[in-house]
């Protein structure tokens, strides 16, 4: 049993585009055990069937909760479902510094169900792509223009998902629209810095479903600015870091 940090260590290597060898060899440890690490999930989405969780029977749980409330977060803030003629694309846009949240994001698309996932690589920035028919019945929130210009209200049943995993939902919404900074001040002549967290979005739907989420588990929070929610106090900002800290 490897430490979980190995795996981690494994798993940014890969996103980062290191290849499959030289990952092995830099860590030290079997070609098979990082095999089963990076490929295995591929091996179980081509296992179960292509089936819309929602569609097919609306009562049917998603398969994998927690990475359902990560992906919607990243939506809300990053993401954009294309409704093309053939296939609908869900596209994610991040910045390529963070190989970490990338294949998280990924992975997120994976676990709810598209059987491929891909990437495009633009200046200083990756969109993780995935084509799926049943993209639109598990993100309804999909519409015509910037997410601000309408209105964003969750179903019953997201609802649901968010409330069983708020965590990972802010998780998706921070690594997306927000950030963890330390905040510089001088008082009485004395520098003082301390960590805070900022999330910067023009939907005061999507704000308002995030400061539901973080009052949900108990985290203190207050609007610097109609669109600026920042999270500074002491406490409030080591609970965040339990779900969310530092991108890498």
């Amino acid at each position: 049993m490897h430490p979980p940090a190995i795996r981690k260590e494994a798993l940014r290597l890969h996103a980062a585009g290191v290849p499959f060898s030289e990952i092995y060899r830099r860590l030290g440890i079997s070609r098979n055990t990082v095999a089963c690490w990076l490929y295995n999930r591929r091996q179980r989405a081509t296992e179960i069937d292509n089936r819309c969780p929602r569609c097919d029977s609306p009562a049917r749980a998603i398969d994998d909760p927690a990475s359902y409330a990560y992906l919607l977060g990243q939506y809300l803030g990053d993401g954009h479902l294309l409704m093309t003629q053939r296939v609908p694309l869900l596209t994610v846009s991040s910045d390529q510094s963070y190989p970490g949240l990338i294949h998280e994001v990924s992975y997120a698309m994976e676990a709810c169900g598209a059987r491929t996932v891909g990437f495009q690589e633009r200046p200083g920035c990756i969109s993780i792509r995935s084509h799926w028919t049943h993209w639109p019945c598990l993100i309804p929130q999909h519409g015509r223009g910037a997410k601000h210009r309408r209105v964003i209200e969750l179903s019953n049943w997201q609802q649901e998902v968010i409330s069983a995993r708020p965590g990972r939902f802010l998780r998706g919404l921070f690594h997306s629209d927000g950030s963890r900074s330390m905040n510089r001040v001088v008082r009485n002549g004395r520098a003082y810095s301390y960590p805070r967290y900022n999330f910067v979005n023009e939907s005061t739907d999507i704000m308002g479903l995030c400061a539901q989420t973080l009052d949900l588990v108990h985290i203190a929070w207050r609007m610097a600015r109609p669109n600026l929610l920042s999270v500074a106090r002491r406490e409030a900002v080591a609970r965040l870091d339990e779900f969310v800290g530092p991108k890498w």
